[in-house]
């Protein structure tokens, strides 16, 4: 089992934005901007392009709900998406409220926040995603 499958499993503690039984949605522990998710299929897939056209689409309905909870917890101009990351081997996406396209480069620093502010960031994004 894989490092995110652990932490959708519960096994490894996270922030956790969203779920349902097909995905898993969480702050990244080292941000760009405060409210950086990561949305992840919970089935082990290295790769986003080998999930099945079914999957995929599921995959994309569940992060926009994600964004959509983002967006009204976290004021920002829109939701920038990104499919980067090959230091894990399990597809996700990156959602980052952005201000501006400066917010979405992955060559800035990263944000260290307090735990309690994480899980203040991670229950306003929780609770508009339920609301949905």
């Amino acid at each position: 089992m894989d490092i995110f499958s652990k932490i959708a499993a519960g096994e490894i503690p996270s922030y956790k934005c969203g779920e349902d039984d097909s995905f898993y949605a969480f702050l990244d522990s080292n941000p760009l901007v405060k409210g950086h998710t990561l949305v992840i299929p919970r089935r082990e897939v290295d790769y986003i392009f080998d999930m099945d056209d079914e999957e995929i689409a599921a995959f994309q309905v569940f992060a926009k709900k994600v964004a959509t909870a983002l967006k009204r917890a976290i004021p920002c101009v829109k939701v920038g998406q990104t499919v980067i990351g090959l230091e894990v081997r399990h597809a996700h996406i990156h959602l980052i409220p952005m201000q501006s396209e400066k917010d979405m480069n992955f060559a800035n620093a990263k944000m260290e926040l307090p735990a309690e502010e994480m899980a203040d960031i991670a229950n306003r994004i929780y609770t508009e995603f339920q609301k949905l």
